[in-house]
């Protein structure tokens, strides 16, 4: 049976990580220079790295002797930079300035929208809510990725640059609230 609230709850975490909304200034950037997005791809590709990471993620902390409890209290100190970040308009974490490729991939994909506080999301949601739930919850982060990326130049023009720090700043705050919860949560085991 699905759990509505589950779903809510991991919707809106990935929401506030993802952040697709805050980096329209970035998508924006990105299209004026090369030209166009591949929304269809740039979606796909974030989507199978996500995915891959919620089913493949324990594996690969297996690998380095890791239990979900101690990578889920990273990522949520990670999700408590990100929200800081959000909520402070700074930037702690920076990108790779080196990394190449087709900007509907890189940085697109990975590590705007599929990066590393996203995927380190993935597998502390993992630790606390249903595989269903954040599959669903993954499912409907990247339709509104899509949307957002398919009508970046409609909200440049809608949104601006004050309702873009606004909306940074409210869910920097549910994120910051989340990162809290997951730490209780995997402290205690």
């Amino acid at each position: 049976m699905l759990n509505l609230k589950e779903i809510s709850t991991v919707t809106l975490t990935l929401f506030s990580v993802i952040d697709v909304l805050g980096s329209v200034p970035i998508i924006v950037a990105i299209r004026r220079r090369e030209g166009a997005i591949h929304e269809e791809k740039t979606t796909f590709i974030a989507g199978i790295l996500m995915i891959v990471f919620l089913y493949l993620g324990q594996s690969v902390l297996a690998l380095f002797s890791l239990d979900i409890a101690s990578f889920a209290v990273a990522g949520a100190i990670v999700m408590f930079i990100v929200a800081m970040e959000m909520i402070l308009g700074i930037t702690l974490m920076k990108d790779d300035p080196n990394a190449h490729g087709s900007g509907s991939i890189v940085p697109l994909a990975f590590p705007i929208i599929a990066g590393a506080g996203t995927l380190t999301t993935i597998l502390s949601l993992r630790s606390v809510y249903s595989e269903i739930s954040i599959l669903i919850g993954i499912v409907i982060n990247l339709i509104f990725v899509y949307v957002v990326l398919r009508s970046s130049a409609w909200l440049e023009r809608v949104i601006g640059n004050s309702g873009f720090a606004v909306l940074r700043r409210v869910f920097g705050i549910i994120l910051l609230a989340i990162a809290v919860k997951i730490f209780k949560s995997n402290l205690a085991l």
